[in-house]
């Protein structure tokens, strides 16, 4: 089974109140268990709408540089997200960044999802990928 924890998340409002609208910055690190193994370092931008968790149907952009393996093989490589969320939890889509890889993951292209919900010990991706 193809799993990611959250190691560490931090979040900072960058422009607006909590509980009114808002925009912040959450900087997380992730490890990772299944067809990749290791860690990641993601940074997303995110918009409350109001009150608590709610994304009101929005897409947060962000970037995450996992450092591991991919089915074996070592390197790193860089994807960006688009990821929906609310109370309940989250989904994203993601895109490997083209020219990212490095080791041997140099060329690596791909895409993939993520998908969890909020408190889990654990959460779920995909990864469709080509080297």
């Amino acid at each position: 089974m193809n799993e990611f924890a959250v190691k560490n998340w931090e979040e900072v409002i960058v422009s607006g109140t909590d509980g009114g609208p808002r925009v912040a910055h959450a900087h997380a690190t992730f490890g990772y268990s299944g067809v990749v193994e290791g860690e990641s370092v993601l940074d997303y931008l995110l918009y409350y709408a109001g009150e608590g968790y709610d994304g009101a149907g929005t897409k947060a952009p962000g970037f995450e540089r996992f450092e591991g393996s991919v089915d074996g093989r070592e390197g790193s490589f860089v994807i960006k997200h688009d990821c929906g969320f609310d109370e309940k939890g989250f989904a994203s889509t993601f895109e490997v960044v083209k020219g990212s890889g490095t080791g041997e993951l140099a060329g690596i292209t791909g895409t993939g999802t993520t998908s969890g919900a909020l408190g889990d010990p654990t959460m779920s991706y995909t990864l469709d990928y080509s080297l």
